[in-house]
Formats: C-alpha cells, structure tokens, sequence
C-alpha cells in the first residue's frame, strides 16, 4: 500500500465511497471541497492499494489535542490491515503536529472499527447519547495519549 496526500482528483471517488460506507452520515462533494480548502490545521490522506483508494482519513491537529476527522476503508480493503495502516498514519500526523493527544468520535454499533481503536491503545471518554440520526445511534469518544520520539 502507498500513502499519499489527499488531492482535490480525489473528492468525487471520496464522496462515493462515503455513502457506500457511512449511507446518512456522508459526506457531500461540497464538505469535501470546505475541508481542502478552508481547513489548514486539517490533513487528509489516502492509502492507495493496486491504484485504487483502500483507505481514507483525516486529523485536525490544534495545540495539544488532536482530532480524527474522518477515517474509512473502502469495502474490498477492510480485513487487510488498511485501517490499521490508515489510523497509524493518523497517529504520526498528530504527533508530528506536536499533540499530545488525539481525540475520536465512533458509531457504538461499529464493531470493528470500535476493536481496532482498543487494541491501538484509545480508551473511552463518554458516551454521546442517540448522537447520529437517524437510527439514535450513539457515539463513542475515545482518547488515546501521544508520545513524540523526542520525548523522554
């Protein structure tokens, strides 16, 4: 796999694969648009697999704390290592930033994705009561800290 910066090239295959993936919650081409252009603490990447899009995310990284503003794996890629990939890229983007921790938001009814945030070391903030509608799904905050290599 390649990781690669986000290109504006890639907003109408982005704004695809989020409603395949997120349905209610996607993105539309236009918030794609807004976050390249008028976001500048914001990073996006792309983890490319065979010239294809395998994964996708962002971090919005501001003084200490750092946000995961979106990460996703295309369906054909989930179960190789792509978000793990995605969410290590993630991580070293904060880090890199100087946070010192990093933030993230996930539908309690994602299993894995909820999996694969505890096995790289987030733990759970608080809960957000019936936070994605519709479906009163709620949403779970989890934090995980950071340590730059240059710190003791």
């Amino acid at each position: 796999m390649t990781l690669r910066e986000m290109h504006w090239s890639d907003i109408e295959t982005l704004a695809a694969l989020d409603v395949e993936l997120f349905a209610d919650d996607a993105w539309a081409p236009a918030t794609w648009w807004s976050e390249l252009a008028e976001r500048p603490r914001r990073r996006y990447v792309i983890e490319e697999q065979d010239g294809r899009i395998a994964a996708y995310g962002g971090v919005d990284v501001a003084g200490e704390t750092a946000d995961v503003m979106t990460i996703a794996v295309a369906p054909d890629a989930q179960g190789r290592g792509a978000g793990r990939a995605m969410l290590d890229a993630l991580v070293r983007l904060a880090t890199d930033g100087g946070a010192e921790a990093l933030l993230l938001e996930v539908r309690a009814d994602n299993e894995s994705a909820r999996k694969l945030y505890d096995r790289n070391g987030f733990e759970t903030l608080t809960i957000r009561r019936r936070y994605y509608q519709p479906g009163d799904v709620d949403a779970v905050i989890m934090r995980r800290h950071l340590v730059r290599e240059d710190q003791p």
